[in-house]
């Protein structure tokens, strides 16, 4: 008779200790899932979805996630997560059609400065370069510029070696750059 695979489901204290875990790990990085999330979708409201979503997986797999990780950081671990989603999230995407209310820009509220217009300007020119960019590449650079991730942690976020992580992001500058150039 085969024996089903038991799952321990924490109880007491121990769910306690872990929601605690948890619930610290959510303060610690809800900006970077977030941050991750915008930067791959563009937009303030699918990137809070795809953010929850991430947290409440991570909170299902939580337990197995912090057995496995050996003391390591959890921080590659969600933004896997997140990668994964925002993967889903473009598939699903391109298999829907959109209207031309989902492609306008927001209203951008008023202000009197024109460096804050100029910085608008430069970022909106970059995150268009961005999306011509092979999607590793662009993760590659979300990860390291806007996360402030190592190259450990992306390596592990992307499931690379630490060298091919480095070369990944040094191609991605270069090819960013060239394209950024080729708009000028």
């Amino acid at each position: 008779m085969a024996e089903r695979a038991q799952t321990s489901i924490p109880t007491g204290a121990a769910k306690a200790e872990m929601d605690a875990a948890f619930e610290q790990l959510y303060r610690d990085r809800l900006r970077d899932v977030y941050s991750y999330s915008y930067y791959r979708v563009g937009n303030h409201h699918d990137a809070e979805d795809l953010t929850e979503q991430a947290f409440l997986q991570a909170y299902r797999h939580f337990e197995r996630a912090r057995r496995e990780s050996d003391g390591r950081p959890l921080r590659p671990w969600l933004i896997r997560i997140a990668h994964n989603l925002a993967s889903n999230y473009h598939r699903d995407k391109a298999r829907k059609p959109q209207s031309p209310l989902d492609n306008s820009d927001p209203i951008a509220a008023p202000h009197g400065t024109e460096r804050i217009v100029e910085g608008r300007e430069e970022l909106k020119h970059l995150m268009a370069n961005l999306e011509n960019l092979p999607d590793d590449r662009r993760d590659a650079l979300i990860m390291r510029f806007a996360l402030g991730m190592d190259n450990r942690e992306i390596a592990r976020a992307l499931g690379r070696t630490d060298g091919a992580t480095k070369v990944l992001i040094h191609r991605a500058i270069k090819q960013l750059e060239q394209e950024m150039a080729a708009d000028e």
